[in-house]
């Protein structure tokens, strides 16, 4: 076999029958991209969250914050549910505010539930990409369906940031053109 037809058709773009011959599929290079893109996992992709509980402080927060190097923190009550959100700029409004950051409860400033986007670990990475442009956020919460003390809720098991986003776009372009240098 003729090495360009080979490489043709292991990236798919030419099928090869016997007594056929060579054709085209009529796939176009996107269409790999696109495919491995949403092939990605939130649930291989996710990083640790970070989580304070409702009873934290602003100032509780802020420290929080800097310590894990994070952009957004999620509000848990106890057993893990997810009550809240709070962001840089949620933190950086009441500061400028000069409150007593060391005072004021986290649970007065946050984003309640149901306002807070999520995702599920099931779900496509292209899907969480697609939620943060949509809904104009820096980070996803992972969350999967739980039943703590007689109330349903989401617990938290995990974050999804641009950050990962961008990161996983690299790998794939990486791979990609790993793979390509290997044939």
């Amino acid at each position: 076999m003729r090495s360009d037809f080979a490489f043709l058709t292991k990236s798919g773009f030419l099928g090869a029958r016997p007594r056929v011959g060579y054709y085209f599929t009529g796939k176009k290079i996107y269409s790999h991209i696109v495919e491995a893109i949403r092939k990605l996992k939130v649930k291989d992709w996710q990083a640790v969250p970070v989580v304070v509980g409702e009873e934290a402080t602003v100032y509780d927060a802020i420290v929080n914050l800097f310590l894990n190097d994070v952009g957004t923190l999620y509000i848990v009550s106890e057993g893990g549910i997810l009550e809240g959100v709070v962001s840089r700029k949620d933190l950086l409004k009441i500061v400028l505010g000069q409150a007593d950051i060391q005072k004021i409860p986290i649970n007065i400033i946050m984003t309640r539930m149901p306002n807070i986007v999520t995702i599920s670990p099931e779900e496509s990475l292209w899907s969480a990409a697609k939620k943060l442009v949509e809904h104009e956020v820096d980070s996803l919460p992972v969350v999967k369906p739980v039943f703590h003390k007689g109330r349903e809720g989401l617990e938290v098991i995990g974050r999804v940031t641009k950050t990962t986003i961008t990161s996983a776009f690299v790998h794939v372009g990486q791979n990609k053109y790993e793979q390509e240098e290997k044939e």
